[in-house]
């Protein structure tokens, strides 16, 4: 299921700024691939890039190749519905829809895809509210609204949402910067637990995070105010805290700047 990601000479734009520049990495599947660096540096740009999200945005463009295994996500005949679905978002903030209910919010997208049948939606909902983490705590109460959920569980929901389509990778941006400590740690217990499925890559700027729950780490920074943000250097994440290559890399995680 998952995918792995290979993106070469990547820049994103809005208008005529360039948001990135040059951006080439790999981020392998089944593993978590963390973003860090200081605000505005195109972090949560490039994840969108990811999953064509990016382009959604009036006079934003992208140049250069994202590679989802064999598939080139910005190929002529790449229908970019059908990678939003291969490639799932979850936002900073828990985004679930306020109308609908839990059952709902998790059905939502599988219904799009054309599954009938509420025995056939019942079991992938409660396959994808086990795979969150959030089955026992809902299980009584599927036809309760969503948004009446607490502030951690309504994120795990979202993550529901987003497995219960089968997508090969799941892009977080943020997921933790709204919730408290006991939810936050929640929800890195059950990243650490999908990647077994997935393909992960998590925007954050909780350093100490970074550290927790990813493999690698990617450093991000901009050469200055209006300039596009470069990919510094990526690695291994004990290598990225302990010993990185580049002195911008030591200077942001030590504190200097940033």
């Amino acid at each position: 299921m998952a995918k792995r990601i290979e993106i070469s000479g990547l820049n994103a734009y809005y208008g005529k700024t360039r948001a990135i520049e040059d951006i080439s990495m790999t981020v392998e599947p089944r593993s978590v691939t963390a973003f860090i660096g200081p605000s505005g540096c195109g972090k949560s740009t490039l994840l969108r890039t990811l999953n064509r999200m990016h382009e959604v945005i009036p006079n934003a463009r992208v140049e250069g190749k994202v590679m989802l295994d064999d598939l080139n996500l910005y190929g002529s005949d790449v229908d970019p519905v059908a990678v939003r679905r291969a490639v799932g978002m979850v936002f900073q903030r828990p985004n679930p829809f306020p109308t609908m209910s839990i059952f709902d919010n998790v059905a939502a997208g599988l219904k799009l895809n054309g599954v009938r049948g509420r025995n056939r939606l019942g079991e992938i909902v409660e396959r994808s509210l086990r795979g969150a983490n959030l089955w026992n705590e809902v299980k009584d109460r599927l036809n309760r609204p969503g948004a009446g959920l607490s502030g951690g569980q309504q994120q795990r929901l979202c993550i529901a949402r987003a497995i219960a389509v089968e997508p090969q990778v799941l892009l977080m941006d943020e997921p933790c910067s709204a919730l408290d400590p006991i939810s936050t740690l929640a929800v890195e217990d059950l990243i650490a637990s999908l990647k077994d499925q997935y393909t992960i890559v998590i925007v954050t700027h909780n350093m100490q995070q970074a550290a927790r729950v990813s493999d690698r780490t990617g450093f991000f920074n901009l050469a200055g105010q209006g300039q596009p943000g470069r990919l510094v250097e990526i690695d291994d994440t004990n290598k990225i805290f302990t010993n990185p290559s580049e002195k911008a890399t030591e200077d942001y995680i030590t504190g200097r700047f940033g």
